[in-house]
């Protein structure tokens, strides 16, 4: 993750606390009825990304684009994995110190302020690397894939999952159009949508096994409907017209120029 993005990410968490749910997940969510809410969509996928892991306790777990630290979070709590997680954001890392401090997990959890390009994990450290929106501001795509492969033991998997042009044509299309460059620059300050062909190739071409493609499209829209929700009502916040629209702008396009696809990987051999 570009440091670029430090503009967006490392803004005042406080801010963040006013519209996601409660663990602050900042991705989509997984709802199961139409009465589910924000904060029972987002655990539910936290449980869904584990299970396409295949954890069944105690693994070694690298969160790539860690945020606020949910994911981190949840795995030590809920399967006793040891977790790490990076980012370029300062004070996510300060946020994730003061929740492993309240929870009692500085055994399990540990974070640090640095870009997947400038990390370097020794090899087959980790049983499963997990990669939730972040590679969006990732030029160099098949270099981190590469890295992250190496970082996996043998049999390890990768949960990856991005919001895509629904085809190289979008792409072509709508690259710059005033709203893709508003959320790129505007917003992340670096940030570039691929077609899920591209994914699937830059994977397939690191080594790795395709186990499952998911569509989480439909989710990632109800999922920034709450958010949409949340930031009308919380008032006067700093940066939070920027936000609210960039929010409109990637509901606008679920289904016509984008969609949210979730990649299963593993380092099969």
């Amino acid at each position: 993750m570009s440091t670029a993005t430090n503009q967006h990410y490392d803004l005042d968490p406080d801010v963040f606390a006013r519209f996601l749910d409660p663990l602050r997940k900042y991705s989509a969510g997984l709802f199961d009825s139409g009465t589910t809410t924000l904060e029972q969509a987002q655990r539910r996928k936290l449980s869904f990304v584990a299970g396409q892991l295949r954890l069944l306790g105690g693994e070694r777990v690298l969160d790539i684009g860690c945020g606020w630290g949910a994911l981190l979070l949840f795995l030590a709590q809920e399967y006793g994995c040891r977790t790490h997680g990076i980012s370029p954001a300062p004070r996510q890392h300060d946020y994730i110190a003061g929740r492993v401090a309240e929870l009692g997990l500085g055994a399990l959890v540990t974070s640090e302020a640095v870009a997947i390009e400038d990390y370097e994990p020794a090899p087959a450290a980790f049983d499963a690397v997990t990669m939730l929106g972040s590679v969006v501001h990732m030029p160099d795509l098949a270099g981190v894939l590469i890295k992250v492969r190496r970082a996996l033991r043998r049999g390890g998997m990768l949960y990856l999952s991005e919001s895509c042009f629904r085809s190289e044509a979008v792409r072509r299309a709508c690259d710059d159009r005033p709203g893709t460059e508003f959320v790129r620059h505007g917003v992340f300050g670096s940030g570039d949508l691929r077609p899920l062909s591209e994914l699937v190739a830059g994977a397939e071409s690191a080594g790795f096994s395709i186990r499952a493609v998911h569509d989480l499209t439909g989710d990632y829209r109800r999922t920034i409907d709450c958010w949409i929700t949340n930031l009308r009502a919380a008032g006067d916040l700093p940066g939070a017209a920027d936000l609210l629209r960039y929010l409109e702008i990637a509901n606008a396009g679920w289904g016509y120029t984008t969609k949210h696809y979730a990649l299963v990987c593993a380092k099969a051999r």
